[in-house]
């Protein structure tokens, strides 16, 4: 199992950015996925999860109205749009999924798999 996420980059605050994670060796579609961060210094945080079917999300306060989490079952990918970046938002962004089905999560410990990190970094 493996989760490929990409679309980091640097934007200026203000601007936008779309992450995306692919999924391959099994499919996701009827279990949890989420995105987590990392920023310079501190511990990795949640930031926003998205129920297997995606009818229901949660995300962290500092990203609401501003992120949107999505996934399309049909290409087994995650995605995280995220809009009126600030430089707070500067982090390495980690995909993650669960093994099996379960209520929606921010806690690192509710998923199984891993995906590599993808660097944003948002300059004021």
């Amino acid at each position: 199992v493996q989760l490929q996420a990409s679309g980091g980059g640097l934007v200026q605050a203000g601007g936008s950015l779309r992450l995306s994670c692919a999924a391959s060796g099994r499919t996701f579609s009827s279990t949890e996925m989420g995105w987590f961060r990392q920023a310079p210094g501190k511990e990795r945080e949640f930031a926003a999860c998205i129920s297997g079917s995606g009818a229901d999300t949660r995300y962290t306060d500092s990203v609401k109205g501003r992120f949107t989490i999505s996934r399309d079952n049909a290409k087994n990918t995650l995605y995280l749009q995220m809009n009126s970046l600030e430089p707070k938002d500067t982090a390495l962004y980690y995909c993650a999924a669960a093994r099996m089905s379960r209520s929606l999560s921010s806690l690192a410990g509710s998923y199984d798999y891993w995906g590599q990190e993808t660097q944003v970094t948002v300059s004021s």
